[in-house]
């Protein structure tokens, strides 16, 4: 569900304005809009956490794949001055090694006996073409000059490397801590004596706020959200689903605050995609093995959603007998291998579809069951039944429904009434009238959403395509014609071919994960439920340093 949001208005004394802020960061209750802050101060804190930032990034560069490295603690200053150093170094060597070029075909002679011979000898003035100016120093002693600068860089790029990043980690949040602090400063309002600050609290902690309030003398006004207010989006799915609020947080979306949780849909259908896109279960087997293995690493909820994402794909691998692009001989007779492995393609394609209108059904019944007893929700049950009328089609088109059955054109006729009678009520007319010209349009669209879940079968498909045919490349560089040395050599080319091929279809796996499972349910299916995405996470005003 998405929990119901109250506006805050709080009072306090001007010159307690510091403490209270203190206080309402320990409370972790009210969402301040945060982003709306930009006093000189809260830039000057962002600056501090960005260079902080830039000295990590500095430490890992400068390190690179070395692990025997003495580390010792350097303030972010500090690196940060060494950086300026050697960036300063960089370009003085750089223009010493132009010099070098420019004047290295004259060999390496003295410039002040250069200057002397040229006043003292004026008939071999043309005798060489030289530079505009003699150089700074003879070539000699150019190099020598290099040799300094850069055993000066190296220095200073150890000093770097030698930096114990963790200790800058470890005081980033309270750098994260200090911009919320200041942004929040920025926010609060005085008028003579008085201070006053608003937000938004969760209805649920109403009570526990208002006794804190009460103790600390606060002065507030609790309400509920006027016309035109929009509150932040705090999502409470039932607790089996509650990793979910993880991924929407990981994409960056969020529902409006006016429309509905949808993370137990998500979740589900988001793991059958999941397991379909990348349709090999030995590549679920390796998404298992690095989830159990990054356990301690990984949050809680990313841990419990790679794992059941991942058991998903490995059950499909079950299910399909698809393993590395090649099939278990045992598992060859099973009745789902057989079904899904028709050559035809069409029960594979058949599943997608039928997966594609129940997802999409599920959300206009969704919305139907929300609006009763309002008329308008007639018009929802409508819009399932044109979904049922296409999914028909769909199948017809392809060739795995002969035809579409005379009930089809009944469930149609009575979904096209609902849908033109019940959409719009009679007072709307005026209003909203117009969106009933769009019915042809949204019909036909329809059928365009139900094929978009083909993607599943296609994606899929290609995956193992691949493997297999990278399999085949593989297995195919030896030959019981070839003499036993050659055969050593292509095993070692065929294991090479057969670990790049299958990464390299493993992450286009992941990333078709990113591309199609998301979109199916942020798209398809989140139009057709009526989720914008428009939405902005409530996020407290909380201290996050221990």
């Amino acid at each position: 569900m998405i929990v119901k949001m109250l506006h805050l208005d709080l009072v306090c004394l001007a010159r307690e304005k510091d403490k209270t802020l203190t206080q309402l960061r320990d409370l972790g209750a009210v969402h301040l809009d945060l982003s709306s802050a930009q006093g000189a101060t809260v830039a000057a804190a962002k600056g501090a956490a960005a260079d902080a930032e830039k000295a990590v990034r500095l430490i890992l560069k400068a390190r690179g794949k070395e692990k025997d490295i003495n580390i010792h603690e350097r303030s972010v200053a500090d690196i940060l001055a060494i950086e300026a150093d050697r960036e300063t170094l960089k370009s003085a060597k750089d223009e010493l090694e132009r010099t070098i070029r420019t004047y290295e075909p004259y060999g390496d002679f003295d410039p002040e006996l250069a200057e002397q011979l040229l006043k003292d000898v004026d008939g071999l003035r043309d005798v060489v073409p030289l530079p505009e100016t003699l150089p700074p120093m003879r070539l000699s002693k150019m190099r020598e000059k290099l040799d300094r600068i850069e055993n000066r860089i190296t220095i200073d790029i150890a000093k770097i490397a030698g930096s114990d990043e963790n200790a800058i980690l470890k005081r980033y949040p309270a750098l994260a801590d200090k911009i919320a602090f200041e942004s929040a400063k920025e926010l609060v309002g005085e008028q003579g004596e008085l201070a006053f600050v608003s937000g938004w609290i969760p209805a649920t902690g109403r009570g526990a706020f208002a006794a804190a309030a009460a103790e600390m003398g606060w002065g507030t006004l609790i309400r509920e959200p006027a016309e035109g207010e929009i509150p932040p989006t705090l999502v409470e799915p039932p607790k089996m689903f509650r990793p979910m609020k993880a991924l929407f947080s990981g994409l960056g979306i969020a529902p409006a605050y006016t429309e509905a949780d949808v993370s137990v849909p998500f979740m589900c259908y988001f793991s059958l995609f999941f397991a379909m896109l990348v349709g090999d279960g030995a590549y679920g087997a390796i998404f298992l093995a690095g989830t159990l293995a990054m356990r301690k690493k990984l949050p809680r909820s990313w841990f419990i959603l790679l794992t059941v994402f991942s058991s998903a794909t490995v059950l499909w691998g079950l299910l399909s007998n698809t393993w590395f692009g090649a099939g278990i001989p045992w598992c060859a007779d099973w009745p789902t291998v057989k079904w899904l492995a028709d050559p035809s393609y069409h029960n594979m394609m058949l599943l997608c579809f039928t997966i594609g209108v129940s997802h999409l059904m599920l959300a206009r019944i969704w919305n139907g069951v929300c609006k009763a007893p309002d008329s308008t929700c007639v018009a929802e049950f409508g819009w399932a039944g044109i979904l049922l009328f296409m999914y028909l089609v769909t199948n017809s088109i392809v060739g795995i429904f002969p035809g579409i059955p005379k009930w089809g054109f009944w469930v149609l006729g009575v979904a096209i009434v609902a849908v033109f009678g019940f959409s719009v009520k009679p007072s709307e007319l005026k209003t909203r009238g117009a969106e009933l010209g769009m019915l042809p349009l949204n019909v036909m669209s329809a059928l365009g959403d139900i094929i978009s879940y083909v993607r599943l079968f296609a994606v899929g498909l290609a995956s193992v395509k691949v493997a297999e045919n990278f399999n085949s490349m593989a297995t195919g560089l030896i030959s019981s014609e070839n003499a036993w040395w050659m055969n050593a050599l292509m095993c070692v080319a065929m294991v090479a071919i057969l670990v790049v091929g299958h990464a390299l279809n493993l992450a286009m796996a992941g990333l078709s994960i990113l591309v199609h499972a998301v979109r199916l349910n942020t798209l398809e299916f989140s139009n057709h439920k009526g989720v914008s995405w428009s939405g902005y996470e409530y996020r407290p005003f909380k201290r996050t340093s221990t």
